[in-house]
């Protein structure tokens, strides 16, 4: 949980760093077998439009990188909860677990109506339950909610 925590604040912080560079404040990472941070990445809306989420890009990333048999080993760590698309893409690359700050549902509070992010009323883990494997998840994180919503307010 200590672990969590920390990792879960640094997707914050690369969320953060995201909205300055004039994208959207998301922020994801990939934790290896012994917490080591292997790839980090931020929501490059800018360059790629609707698919650029934080999420993706890391996955993506480490799909490239490595097996499926050690990333069933590996946590990806997001500052909101995957989207159906970024929970997709990390059950096809075999991470074995996800793990968030903030809950899409909380988001959308955040977000409303904003054409440029019309989230999906379809948590991760209904995505994750569908497929023939098993993904564990960890999240929300009540004590970072207020955290993770901060980088989100007056930006949408």
């Amino acid at each position: 949980m200590a672990d969590d925590l920390k990792l879960l604040r640094e997707t914050i912080r690369i969320a953060r760093d995201s909205r300055e560079e004039g994208n959207h404040p998301f922020g994801a990472l990939l934790a290896g077998p012994d917490g080591t941070i292997l790839l980090r990445s931020g929501n490059t809306y800018q360059a790629d439009k609707g698919v650029g989420h934080a999420e993706l890009n890391v996955v993506r990333e480490a799909s490239r990188m490595y097996s499926p048999e050690f990333l069933a080993e590996c946590t990806l760590y997001t500052s909101v909860e995957p989207c159906c698309m970024c929970a997709g893409a990390s059950y096809w690359a075999g991470i074995g677990t996800v793990v968030y700050g903030m809950t899409e549902k909380r988001l959308a509070v955040l977000t409303g109506d904003n054409p440029e992010n019309l989230t999906l009323d379809l948590p991760c883990e209904h995505v994750f339950r569908a497929g023939q494997r098993e993904v564990e998840t960890r999240g929300p994180f009540t004590e970072l909610e207020e955290e993770v919503a901060e980088g989100h307010r007056g930006f949408w």
